[in-house]
């Protein structure tokens, strides 16, 4: 596809950026009004699993499509993937239950995870390296964008239409992006029939969900010890040596091994494990500072985090052209990293509302700079035909990294806390409970818990309907709880800033290929790294 006329390419890549903005403004409209529509459901026991659903579904199609499109053609399957999310957002907003809502949104991540695996590698198609920067910083920008916009529409829909339009709100421009995709992409080559490695498939898949369910309810659903998260871990260690075994012996691997012996892909692929470990681990909490130490109202926390947004949007769309312009994407990373580190640095001190807009700011920087490198290093050090797998395997690391990340984060939280808590609930600070009537004391204790902390119209209900004498001992026990929480969100914090500099120290292994200027070299059998890092440089030269 590299042949195109330019104005062709653009018409595509509208209609990818379409496809990409679908998926990705459904997904984070829905974000805060979620609470309020599973309640509404009656499914409030279920909710993780709303989350995990979709998460299990689009990490699973994601690595899988990655194969299957450098085999077929992205067309199809980017076609299927719109159907399917289309389809599942339909269904998902004609949901009577709890259960059919959590079925239908696993349809949903599916399409989710097609979409996103070939719309990635279909840059890789459209563009040579050199090229693709200015491509992958403005699709960077899309998902940056739909997070900025979705939050807020999602939580004045909520409140002024019924539940059920926030999925299908959208669907014309789902609508218009299949036709698009459809008139304008290129028609398959017709291919020699291919042998598709069904085995290896499925150990892939059996490898990842209990990988995915052993961190998603470890330490929540489940203690770490537990026979159930053993259990799952010790699943995932079977599978995945299966998996190495078959796939060291596949005629056509759903994922090459040969891949991670080319050093660029794999530094690439860890950066991106860890960079997600240490982003998606620690910004979750970020709501919890605002909300439980700073006592803001939950309506509006997400102007707090908005600015990270922003700015990565801005930074992410100028970055790429810089990488097309220069042809350099490395000192992108050595930049980026440390700006990241430095606005979680922020996020460890801060105790004020302005403190945790600036962290945003310089988070979203850094997050600029660094997001779209790691995904075009590793299409530029792969093959064309396995431009695909490649793709999604930077995808797969980074969804594991997050899903990690989130879980240790929060043994981080559980474990601090208590200490914290029960250390400000016994120091010469804290107020004395002993002479209140036991109902006024236990319902003051009930606020010790960071959900209830987080609930500011329930924290001033509950201090209006106090007695006049005890207000200031509710005030006084409500901020020495408050001070607990963000003892232990600076831990929180301080853990995420050290797995960042541990990403931060890997970037100076990453190998800083010539990006190229034509694909056609790429269309050669893989090669052992060194070899191919020395045809790639002559190719340059």
């Amino acid at each position: 596809m590299e042949h195109l006329s330019k104005k062709r390419k653009l018409s595509i890549m509208i209609a990818i950026m379409a496809a990409m903005f679908f998926a990705a403004i459904n997904q984070t409209i829905t974000s805060t009004a979620m609470p309020r529509i599973i309640a509404i459901l009656d499914g409030m026991d279920y909710y993780t699993w709303t989350i995990n659903i979709y998460l299990l579904t689009s990490t699973i199609a994601a690595i899988l499509v990655g194969k299957l499109s450098d085999m077929f053609g992205r067309k199809p399957f980017i076609l299927i993937g719109i159907l399917l999310f289309m389809v599942g957002a339909f269904l998902t907003g004609t949901s009577d239950n709890v259960f059919q809502f959590i079925f239908y949104r696993g349809i949903q991540g599916l399409g989710a995870g097609i979409i996103q695996s070939t719309a990635f590698t279909a840059v890789g198609d459209l563009f040579a390296p050199r090229e693709r920067g200015k491509w992958m910083g403005l699709m960077t920008a899309v998902f940056g964008f739909s997070s900025v916009i979705g939050p807020t529409l999602g939580g004045y829909l909520i409140d002024h239409v019924d539940w059920h339009w926030l999925f299908w709100i959208f669907l014309p421009l789902g609508i218009v992006a299949f036709i698009m995709i459809l008139m304008l992409f290129p028609k398959v080559e017709r291919k020699p029939k291919v042998s598709i490695d069904y085995l290896g498939s499925l150990l892939l898949t059996t490898s990842i969900v209990p990988l995915l369910l052993a961190f998603t309810w470890a330490g929540t659903e489940y203690d770490w010890g537990s026979a159930q998260i053993l259990g799952l871990l010790g699943a995932t260690v079977v599978s995945a040596i299966l998996f190495v075994f078959v796939e060291s012996r596949a005629k056509n691997p759903a994922l090459p091994l040969h891949l991670f012996k080319n050093s660029v892909i794999t530094v690439s692929n860890i950066i991106g494990f860890i960079m997600n470990f240490g982003l998606m681990g620690a910004m979750i909490y970020i709501s919890f500072f605002v909300q439980g130490v700073l006592g803001i109202s939950a309506t509006y926390a997400g102007y707090v985090t908005m600015p990270m947004s922003i700015v990565m949007v801005i930074t992410s769309a100028i970055t790429g052209q810089l990488i097309a312009k220069s042809g350099k994407y490395k000192r992108y990373a050595m930049l980026g990293m440390p700006i990241m580190i430095a606005g979680m640095g922020i996020m460890v001190v801060m105790n004020s509302v302005w403190m945790a807009i600036l962290s945003m700011i310089v988070f979203g920087m850094g997050l600029g700079l660094g997001m779209p490198v790691f995904s075009l290093a590793t299409q530029n050090a792969a093959s064309h035909k396995d431009l695909g797998v490649a793709t999604a395997s930077s995808q797969l690391f980074r969804n594991l990294g997050g899903t990690i990340g989130i879980a240790v984060m929060g043994t981080v939280m559980s474990n601090n806390l208590t200490k914290n808590l029960t250390s400000a609930l016994q120091s010469p600070q804290a107020p004395d409970l002993s002479s209140l009537d036991p109902q006024i004391a236990q319902q003051l204790v009930s606020f010790a818990d960071p959900r209830m902390i987080m609930n500011k119209p329930v924290i001033e209900q509950t201090q209006a309907a106090l007695p006049t004498d005890v207000q200031p001992l509710f005030t006084q026990f409500i901020d020495n709880i408050r001070g607990a929480l963000g003892d232990t969100l600076s831990t929180v914090f301080l853990t995420g800033t050290l797995i960042l500099v541990v990403a931060f120290v890997l970037v100076f292994f990453l190998k800083e290929l010539p990006l190229r200027t034509s694909n056609k070299v790429s269309d050669t059998a893989p090669q052992p790294a060194g070899e191919a890092n020395s045809a790639l440089a002559t190719e340059n030269a």
